[in-house]
């Protein structure tokens, strides 16, 4: 899943954004117990493709191991893993729809206050002139985030109906 988004930031170009990210915040919301695993599962894919970027695509932008400010994109990762647990306590079509609508808010509004930040103007004109500059990117983030959601949770579903052992228990 890592090597995805890398793939999808090489070129930068229609497809950066388009990852499976924030689709395995959501499923690891969805699937895993305890209070490590749903969060690890995402994090640790987006820590990975990260010190790959670090290192090559955005080497320019690193301040120590990673770029400077990763840790609102982190935030905004966990808070999608938590807006998960919340929405998806029963996994239905529309109550993913609404995870994956929220995920991308959360992923929207806290990693361009997390730009502002980082860039020391935080000011609610710089903000606004952020997110709309993040549209493209952002509608790359829902697209990429429906379209793996559906492909995760739909073969999950199907290993369900096939493996008893997969069933959660009631």
């Amino acid at each position: 899943m890592a090597a995805i988004r890398l793939l999808s930031f090489l070129d930068a170009g229609p497809l950066a954004y388009f990852t499976p990210l924030g689709a395995m915040a959501l499923f690891g919301a969805a699937h895993f117990s305890g209070y490590v695993k749903p969060y690890a599962f995402p994090l640790l894919a987006l820590f990975i493709s990260d010190l790959v970027l670090s290192f090559t695509v955005f080497a320019e932008f690193r301040t120590g191991l990673l770029y400077s400010g990763w840790y609102w994109t982190y935030l905004a990762f966990a808070l999608m893993t938590v807006a998960g647990k919340l929405m998806l306590k029963e996994v239905t079509i529309s109550r993913l729809i609404a995870a994956t609508i929220t995920a991308t808010l959360i992923h929207w509004l806290v990693s361009d206050i997390g730009a502002c930040a980082v860039e020391n103007k935080l000011t609610f004109a710089f903000y606004l002139n952020r997110l709309v500059t993040a549209i493209p990117y952002e509608l790359n983030f829902l697209g990429g985030t429906a379209f793996f959601s559906a492909i995760m949770f739909g073969i999950f579903e199907l290993a369900q109906r096939k493996y008893a052992s997969l069933k959660p228990a009631r």
